[in-house]
């Protein structure tokens, strides 16, 4: 099974320690994010970092521990499944399109997040953490 995990809970895993790090860090399961999350992590660590209450050289082995869990799965793979994706979101939440879409992309994937509007569509299988957790280590 693909896991693709969602950006509020890659954001989670990096603010603090806790069973989302856990989770990541001792999964069985193929582990993915969309390229563009990366980035948009990127984008926010000086937001992140203050968060999290950790410097910038601790923060960057951090991402760099959790990315060994994790593939990037670049953009180009997803694109074509993107105007797919928006159609199921179109009454959710457009900024989910990336994680429908990357779920289309991969089949046997479910997508890791908290978003509870998120599992109101049928297209592709939502579980939240405590979901995650009685998958992997229930499994």
């Amino acid at each position: 099974m693909i896991i693709i995990i969602d950006s509020n809970i890659f954001i989670s895993a990096l603010v603090k320690e806790g069973i989302t790090r856990k989770l990541i860090t001792q999964s069985k399961e193929w582990l993915i994010i969309p390229e563009y999350l990366f980035h948009e992590i990127r984008n926010h660590e000086e937001e992140i970092i203050l968060k999290s209450g950790i410097n910038k050289r601790e923060y960057e082995l951090l991402l760099r521990v959790l990315l060994k869990y994790i593939i990037i799965v670049p953009n180009e793979i997803i694109l074509s499944y993107r105007k797919q994706a928006m159609e199921i979101v179109k009454n959710i939440d457009a900024d989910d399109a990336l994680f429908i879409a990357t779920a289309i992309a991969f089949e046997d994937s479910v997508i890791w997040s908290n978003d509870k509007k998120l599992k109101n569509q049928n297209r592709v299988e939502v579980l939240n953490t405590e979901e995650i957790f009685n998958l992997i280590f229930n499994h």
